[in-house]
């Protein structure tokens, strides 16, 4: 049986999304943008896991759109928490390698399934 790589993976994101989220509400007190990054990036692989059971090819490529979507939304609040220092380099660049790779995959899976 072959792994499924990207429900592996957003599912890891999303622990670490969870945990992110912990830390910059418990050490650093923010509260706002850590919820936005804790909706959209835990949604990332809630549609994924959608995308499994899809009905259709149509809206296979549908729901994992919407994971697409999330990530590249979950990218964002992680580059604002590190340009207003919530996040330094080092935990910023370590989660970031994580949403660049989960977004490859995705737009990889939509172009392949689209193409088929």
């Amino acid at each position: 049986m072959r792994q499924n790589i990207i429900k592996t993976k957003s599912y890891k994101f999303a622990i670490r999304i969870v945990n992110l989220h912990k830390f910059l509400a418990e050490d650093k007190k923010e509260y706002v943008l850590s919820k936005q990054l804790l909706r959209s990036g835990t949604s990332i692989g809630a549609n994924v896991r959608e995308a499994e059971h899809a009905e259709s090819k149509a809206d296979f490529i549908h729901k994992l759109s919407i994971a697409l979507k999330e990530a590249n939304e979950t990218e964002y609040w992680l580059d604002l928490l590190n340009e207003t220092n919530y996040l330094n380099n080092s935990e910023y660049i370590s989660i970031q390698v994580d949403i660049k790779e989960i977004l490859k995959i995705l737009i990889s899976i939509i172009k392949t399934s689209k193409q088929k």
